[in-house]
């Protein structure tokens, strides 16, 4: 562990705007942090810790809002970035990370675990896995099982990284602890197709376990223009002979987003209590200049899976991307974090959004969650992931930053409770709410209706699916506290069957959902 250069960061609760729907906290903005990793202790949700490229190190003891600012230290086999951090059963940290070993080794050749027992404050000598000569081991991720205690791993191993030659490929490896991550077993392959090495849309990548109820384990990764999927159901001991493709990525993994370094739409899969599989990532399936975050599910253990849902409720033509996806433990309630652009016509700056699901991913509804929008640097590496950590209704997403030449990153203190959540699936955390449209799809009129916790300026407007509003309903009308019913006549607006978006608008909050005439 290195020496702290600041011991602990002066509380710095930054609320930039007034308005801003959620408080904001500034977790750093010293030596570069990019490409997030965050976690709450769910034996002791008070203690909070996260990292960020390439050994950036914090935590909290009381729930998010004050940090202590640190850097992990590994003599032996070095950080360089890539940064997990996630807990086991017993309430104790982990940090993943890749090596670059001052000796004895070669750049990121293994994948790296230090543990902490005290919240974050002091970590363990790192064990590995994946050692493989000068074989490049890239883009980690790890989840404990519940039922056992043992950490399951899934990653790229490059035979040559960047390389171009027909011989070289990419492979997803495998690898578990059996004792708190002491030691660790041989790798498994358990990719059958092989990718590319030069680390773009031809590469396997983006592999992240995620664990059933009864000790499954299920992992998700990208390959070429689909995301493909393998199961083990005997603790990582035995895998489906090939992998199955589960849905497709139009445009592949690796896409270009004006104004980053380079972006990427790669997966994250996750399971809950009942056992339904999610996996969660973007892509420009309608096209360059509308990146969306998509989520599929499966509820028979990957046999099959549901139709891609869009999980950002904008209307269509705006930037959506580096999405993360986390499912609170405790009611089955899904959330993404991601940028967004929806805001800006012409602009490339940007905002975070918080999307929630509490009916199992068929519909979300999406919260700006930052206080400032920031406008990124294309010469500025940003990294490859947002970060999000959620349990108990405790939701704290984290993102970077990149604003007066500096980066920083951030999360914001989303305390459901308080805010109005019941665990149901029917009343959102907001003061605001848009209901489904009833009938939908529907042939000429329907029933649009919204709820306001508090009064405020309501604007309702109706879009086309380029994005054009094509009628304005409500245009800053001040309504009180309550329930509201607007009914909508489509042969009135002279609407063609279609796809259609309504969005409401009341203060900084605002929600958009589809309906379709028929």
């Amino acid at each position: 562990m290195s020496k702290r250069f600041i011991a602990i960061l002066i509380f710095f609760l930054v609320i930039s705007k007034l308005s801003a729907q959620f408080p904001n906290v500034l977790i750093s903005n010293f030596n570069d942090p990019e490409e997030v990793s965050i976690c709450i202790n769910p034996k002791n949700p008070q203690q909070v810790v996260a990292g960020a490229n390439i050994d950036n190190l914090f935590y909290s003891s009381d729930g998010g809002q004050t940090w202590t600012i640190d850097r992990l230290e590994d003599t032996i086999n070095g950080v360089w970035g890539d940064p997990e951090i996630f807990t086991d059963t017993a309430g104790h940290f982990y940090f993943s990370h890749l090596a670059n070993p001052p000796q004895n080794g070669n750049w990121v050749d293994r994948i790296v675990f230090s543990k902490s027992t005290d919240g974050g404050a002091t970590w363990s000598a790192g064990t590995y896995t994946g050692l493989n000569g000068a074989k490049v081991q890239d883009k980690a991720q790890a989840i404990v099982n519940p039922t056992n205690n043992e950490t399951y791993v899934t990653w790229t191993q490059f035979d040559n990284y960047e390389s171009t030659a027909p011989g070289d490929s990419s492979i997803i490896l495998f690898s578990k602890s059996t004792d708190s991550g002491q030691t660790w077993i041989i790798p498994q392959r358990i990719s059958s197709q092989a990718g590319d090495c030069l680390d773009s849309d031809n590469t396997v990548e983006g592999a992240t376990p995620a664990v059933g109820p009864n000790g499954e384990i299920y992992v998700v990764w990208a390959w070429g223009f689909g995301l493909y999927f393998n199961k083990s159901l005997d603790g990582g001991n035995t895998w489906l002979p090939h992998e199955t493709f589960i849905t497709s990525m139009p445009g592949g993994w690796n896409y270009n987003i004006t104004g980053l370094f380079r972006s990427n739409g790669l997966p994250v899969t996750l399971c809950d209590n009942n056992g339904t599989i999610y996996v969660n990532w973007t892509d420009q399936r309608n096209g360059t200049t509308d990146t969306d975050v998509w989520l599929v599910k499966s509820i028979d253990g990957g046999d099959n899976w549901s139709v891609p849902e869009r999980v950002n409720d904008d209307a269509p033509g705006k930037q959506q991307f580096l999405t993360w996806m986390d499912i609170d433990p405790v009611n089955g309630n899904i959330y993404c974090v991601f940028y967004d652009r929806r805001n800006y016509s012409v602009s490339d700056s940007t905002d975070v959004y918080l999307a929630r699901s509490g009916d199992g991913g068929n519909t979300f509804i999406n919260y700006k969650v930052n206080a400032e929008s920031f406008l990124p640097d294309s010469d500025i590496f940003f990294g490859d992931y947002t970060g999000i950590s959620v349990y108990n209704n405790k939701v704290l997403p984290m993102w970077m930053a990149y604003n007066n030449d500096t980066l920083s990153v951030w999360t914001a203190l989303v305390d459901a409770e308080p805010m109005g959540i019941e665990n149901s699936g029917a009343v959102t955390f907001a003061p605001v709410n848009l209901e489904q449209n009833a009938p939908n799809p529907f042939n000429e009129t329907t029933q649009l209706s919204f709820i306001l916790g508090k009064g405020g300026y309501v604007t309702l407007s109706l879009y086309d699916i380029t994005g054009k509003i094509i009628a304005s309903l409500y245009e800053h009308e001040l309504f009180h506290a309550g329930k509201y019913d607007y009914i909508f006549n489509a042969k009135a607006a002279h609407l063609n069957s279609g796809v259609y978006y309504y969005s409401l608008q009341c203060d900084e909050m605002k929600i958009t959902r589809k309906m379709m005439v028929y």
